[in-house]
């Protein structure tokens, strides 16, 4: 049995592989962290998915109620909501083929987190995209670039 990547690999490929991202919870205010994070990671080239059952539309991008109603495919499931709502938000995630849940700082559910490693996605908890990707990109690891993070592909590649 391979050895499991570590946390900083498992974001390595994540943020390399990685062409659409799912934002659950994301608000249309702008002060708020999710809408920074999704703004940032926007502007870098990912393609961003709102999820939010309250709002039409987010940085441009069609909202959806939940992540059922999100057609195509999502590569990252990025969770801005409370720690104790990422059960189903994790089940939902596996039902579409999600290939990862990023839970952002402050989402911690282990249990969550063990269902979706048992469906083969990789995880990260308790850390901030946007935050690893500039930290990927001054260790040299991710381009400077906005638009050249990577080709689109299994993150697992």
């Amino acid at each position: 049995m391979p050895a499991l990547p570590t946390e900083k690999e498992t974001i390595e490929r994540i943020l390399k592989a990685s062409c659409t991202v799912a934002v659950v919870g994301l608000s249309s205010d702008p002060e708020r962290s999710s809408f920074e994070v999704a703004e940032f990671l926007q502007c870098r080239g990912y393609r961003i998915i709102p999820v939010n059952p309250n709002v039409p539309e987010v940085l441009g991008e069609r909202a959806y109620p939940d992540l059922l109603s999100v057609p195509g495919r999502v590569d990252v499931v990025d969770i801005f909501r409370r720690s104790d709502l990422v059960p189903p938000i994790v089940a939902d995630a596996i039902r579409i083929g999600a290939r990862a849940i990023w839970m952002q700082e402050g989402v911690v559910n282990v249990e969550a987190a063990q269902q979706a490693r048992s469906a083969g996605l990789l995880v990260v908890m308790d850390h901030c995209m946007r935050k690893e990707t500039r930290r990927l990109v001054a260790e040299g690891i991710l381009p400077l670039e906005t638009t050249a993070h990577a080709p689109c592909g299994d993150p697992e590649e």
